[in-house]
C-alpha cells in the first residue's frame, strides 16, 4: 500500500483538477503483487481457525482426560463407606472445576481467533480500497489522455483549415460553429 501511495505521490500532477498520472506498469505490478499477497490472507485466516480448532480440541481432550480422572477417583474413593459422601461432593468440584476450566479455554480461542479474523478483515478491506484508487487513477489517466487526442485532433483539423482552434474549441473568427466541411466531436 505505501508502494502505491508512493506512486500516486511521485505521479505528474494535472494543473486542473485532482487527477494525476502515475507510471501505468509500476501501478499494474504493485496491483499483480497485491493480488499474491491476497490469498496469502486468506491462507493466514485459515491457519487461524486451524489453530482455533486445535487450541478447542486439547481443551476438550483434557477435559475428557480430567473427568475420567475425577470419575475414577470418585469410584475408588466410594468404595469406603465413611467417605462415601466426601468423595461424591470432591467428584462433583473436580467436574465442575474441568467444565469451567474448558469452558475458559473455549472463550480464550474464540476472542484469539476473532481478534485474528478482524485484523485480516481490516487488511483486506484495506487492499480493497488501493486497488479501487488505482482503478479511478487508471480511468483519469485514459480520460484525461482521451481529452487530450480529442483537442489535439481538433487543432490539428482547424490547422487544415487554416484558422486557430480557441481553448473552447471554436475556431478563432467564427465563434461558436464550426468551419465548413469540419466536425465538431467526431
Amino acid at each position: 500500500m505505501d508502494r502505491l501511495e508512493d506512486l500516486v505521490e511521485r505521479g505528474w500532477r494535472s494543473p486542473v483538477g485532482r487527477k494525476v498520472l502515475v507510471d501505468e506498469e509500476m501501478l499494474l505490478n504493485i496491483i499483480d503483487q497485491m493480488r499474491i499477497s491476497i490469498p496469502k490472507e486468506i491462507q493466514e485466516a485459515a491457519e487461524v481457525q486451524a489453530e482455533r480448532d486445535r487450541v478447542l480440541a486439547r481443551a476438550q481432550e483434557e477435559a475428557r482426560r480430567i473427568i475420567l480422572q475425577a470419575r475414577d477417583e470418585a469410584e475408588r474413593m466410594l468404595d469406603e463407606d465413611a467417605v462415601r459422601s466426601w468423595a461424591r461432593a470432591e467428584a462433583e468440584a473436580m467436574l465442575s472445576a474441568a467444565y469451567e476450566q474448558a469452558a475458559q479455554v473455549t472463550v480464550g480461542a474464540d476472542a484469539y481467533a476473532e481478534e485474528q479474523l478482524r485484523e485480516l478483515e481490516r487488511t483486506v478491506s484495506e487492499l480493497a480500497r488501493v486497488i479501487q484508487r488505482g482503478i479511478e487513477t487508471l480511468a483519469a489517466r485514459r480520460a484525461e489522455r482521451e481529452a487530450a487526442e480529442e483537442a489535439a485532433a481538433r487543432q490539428a483539423a482547424a490547422r487544415d483549415e487554416g484558422s486557430e482552434v480557441t481553448a473552447d474549441g471554436d475556431t478563432a473568427g467564427d465563434a461558436g460553429s464550426p468551419p465548413s466541411g469540419v466536425a465538431i466531436g467526431a
